[in-house]
């Protein structure tokens, strides 16, 4: 009986992320565009960012506040993770561009944050495990099936590292977005360290779900077909940067990039020709009915090379007290899916970001928890939105 109330939402979703025709086939290259004119590596593209000098000496100078040149820094300085260097607050992201640093192979080697739970201390807001619900590929080629989700790759003390994200709407920018909703522990270490580097998202990244073997001789569009976009700002929330990493952080667990080209001047959605809105009304898990998860999972026993999804009802998990439940959902995708969007068919029909995964349980992969949406998530969203609105 329940697989059959699932079905009308499942194909709402299904639906929903296939989106209509993108701007641009993999078959064109869009990554192949020459730079723009007067653009430098770490100046955003003018048509996406806006105030795009200013941002570069805003760069410069946070660098150079803390001892850093900004040409060592792309020569290698940024592999220096020395506590006194790294930086930790808010307003301290930084993200130079370093062409050419994320080659396939590059992409191919990095691992997933390992982001589980082994107890949930608050029990009273907690529904019984559910039963795992198998992780399906999603169609090929992604940029026809799920437009708007894609990989995320950055650095880390641990070495080169995976998440997910999804491309959403842009309030100041209609149809111009360059903002990438994800989660919070794959942009900053939370209480243990302070943001990541060499931050990068790449929109249907495996275009035509290859392996392992036939992606090392991929044409670059079939490896990243509109590009790499580096981020040029994040902003995660204040209970992450503070105390990330512990049961108390992981309903603040989210973030929200706002991303550059790395060649060309169109902005993210022109590009791929999606985005979603994002739903910050933070339904229960009662209200919120059926949702689907999609990502990249990279742990055993996937590869971290093909998009999956996952549907199934939203119960509660509680992983402290006194903080606010999260969603969960069986599934049995692993780390690497950890930042890839929820999403949920409004009453309107309309399809919208809901949550994104941000745990799962330790020694399984039965089930996925994300945070729920409110008052504090879009914040972030509008720090981001006005901060590069033109």
């Amino acid at each position: 009986m329940r697989s059959v109330r699932l079905i009308p939402a499942v194909l709402g979703l299904a639906t929903a992320l296939a989106l209509t025709a993108t701007a641009c086939g993999p078959t064109e290259t869009p990554a192949a565009d020459k730079p723009a004119a007067g653009a430098s590596s770490s100046t955003p593209a003018a048509d996406g960012a806006g105030g795009g000098d200013d941002l570069a000496k805003d760069l410069a100078d946070k660098l150079k506040k803390h001892g850093v040149d900004l040409d060592k820094w792309k020569d290698g300085e940024w592999k220096n993770w020395d506590e006194a260097t790294w930086l930790r607050e808010a307003e301290d992201f930084v993200n130079p561009v370093i062409d050419g640093l994320w080659d396939p192979t590059r992409m191919q080697s990095a691992k997933s944050p390992d982001q589980t739970i082994t107890a949930q201390a608050g029990t009273g807001g907690t529904d019984p495990t559910p039963r795992p619900v198998k992780a399906q590929r999603e169609k090929t080629p992604y940029h026809r099936n799920a437009a708007p989700v894609g990989k995320i790759f950055f650095d880390s003390p641990e070495g080169h590292m995976v998440c997910s994200g999804t491309i959403v709407k842009d309030p100041r920018r209609p149809g111009k977005s360059n903002m990438v909703w994800t989660a919070g522990h794959c942009v900053h270490a939370g209480k243990r360290g302070g943001w990541y580097r060499n931050i990068t998202f790449v929109p249907a990244y495996n275009d035509l779900g290859k392996s392992p073997s036939a992606l090392r001789n991929a044409q670059p569009h079939e490896v990243a077909p509109y590009g790499q976009y580096w981020a040029d700002w994040a902003v995660t929330s204040g209970d992450w940067i503070q105390r990330g990493g512990t049961n108390q952080a992981w309903p603040y667990d989210y973030a929200v990039l706002h991303v550059q080209p790395e060649r060309g001047r169109k902005s993210l959605e022109e590009t791929v020709g999606a985005a979603l809105p994002v739903d910050f009304s933070a339904p229960t898990a009662a209200q919120a009915g059926t949702m689907g998860a999609w990502g990249y999972p990279q742990a055993a026993p996937y590869n971290g090379l093909i998009m999956h999804k996952c549907l199934d009802r939203a119960t509660r998990l509680t992983t402290a007290p006194a903080t606010p439940t999260m969603y969960r959902i069986g599934c049995t995708m692993t780390a690497g899916s950890s930042g890839g969007g929820w999403f949920r068919v409004l009453p309107n029909g309309k399809t919208a970001l809901v949550s994104n995964t941000s745990i799962g349980p330790a020694g399984s992969n039965g089930w996925l928890a994300g945070p729920q949406l409110g008052k504090g998530a879009k914040a972030a969203h509008e720090m981001v939105s006005k901060k590069f609105a033109r």
